[in-house]
């Protein structure tokens, strides 16, 4: 592992905690990101200050704000940055790119020029033939940066790029299963973000945990339906990628994504649930995201035509409660 490179790009919770874990197996890793201060902040103090305090830097991983170092140190590139900020970053990187680079993400979300899968993007700007994956699962940065046990997905039509990358990130206490449906691990983790608005909203409005489990269970439903209709395959939303991640987000209050609902649910105006977060809040973007690809495909997906028009139509949250609930009756499947 001491000769394995791999360079993450984003240095946020998650690609921080992604370039400790490599560094802590072994792997040598290059931690780059856009805000010089930052870096240089991250390199003096050999920690996260900012976002993962009191989690010290493994001696083999360095820091830089210059993608000209990326490409000069690994041809595989693990990309940690928003969803928005994903094209621009891979725009940036490929004069710098060998013909032979290996492109991962852990990024969730949709492309908000479009609408389009992560995956398309790195096609377009590269090729259709460049090593690419993502990894997801039911993953807090700071639990993965602590060594707390934890278990995600990577997918790849490449299994062997897929089995490369298993092997620098497995370990431990890190469990890496492979799969070949990038697009249903794509899905996956973005359309959950939207559903932990929505539960988040639930809790703060004091509903209890009925409607929790109801909204999981109908918000799992909804990712199915417009997962498969894009490419996926059902199995894989019920696996880590899917439930998995979707249990973690809608459950527990390390998800920026609950706490912004939360926010919303508890009488807060959505610019201050932002401000109050100081982070990306991914949910925000992809609720739109998500309900024009529903309505694109005509899938029926109400918790997120509701949640989207509490974020962007002004709806209150309790009228899009109550709008769920007086939805004709039905058949469950």
């Amino acid at each position: 592992m001491k000769n394995k490179k791999i360079a993450i790009l984003g240095a946020g919770s998650w690609g921080t905690a992604l370039a400790i874990l490599a560094a802590r197996n072994g792997c040598q890793t290059l931690l780059w990101g856009h805000n010089p201060e930052h870096m240089l902040a991250l390199a003096t103090d050999r920690q996260n200050i900012r976002y993962l305090p009191n989690l010290p830097f493994p001696d083999n991983l360095q820091i830089t704000s210059e993608l000209s170092d990326v490409a000069t140190f690994s041809n595989l590139i693990l990309i940690c940055v928003p969803s928005h900020a994903f094209k621009k970053t891979l725009i940036s990187l490929k004069p710098y790119s060998s013909i032979d680079i290996q492109i991962a993400w852990a990024s969730k979300g949709f492309n908000p020029d479009d609408g389009c899968l992560l995956h398309e993007i790195v096609a377009e700007i590269f090729t259709e033939q460049t090593p690419a994956a993502i990894l997801s699962g039911p993953t807090f940065a700071r639990e993965v940066a602590a060594n707390l046990p934890t278990a995600l997905t990577i997918a790849s039509a490449q299994p062997d790029f897929a089995k490369q990358l298993s092997t620098i990130l497995h370990g431990g206490l890190f469990r890496i299963y492979t799969s070949s449906d990038v697009i249903g691990v794509e899905v996956g983790g973005a359309v959950k973000n939207v559903l932990a608005i929505a539960a988040g909203i639930a809790d703060g409005l004091g509903f209890g945990a009925n409607t929790r489990a109801a909204l999981i269970t109908r918000g799992l439903n909804e990712i199915i339906r417009l997962g498969v209709v894009l490419g996926g395959k059902q199995e894989t939303f019920m696996g880590l990628a899917g439930l998995g991640d979707l249990i973690l987000t809608c459950t527990d209050n390390q998800s920026r994504n609950r706490r912004f609902g939360l926010a919303l649910g508890l009488g807060k105006n959505r610019n201050d649930a932002i401000q109050e977060i100081g982070q990306e809040i991914e949910g925000i973007s992809a609720a739109r995201e998500t309900f024009l690809l529903a309505k694109k495909y005509g899938i029926e997906m109400p918790i997120t035509e509701q949640t989207y028009k509490v974020l962007y139509e002004d709806l209150a949250p309790l009228t899009a409660v109550q709008n769920l609930l007086s939805r004709e009756q039905k058949a469950e499947s």
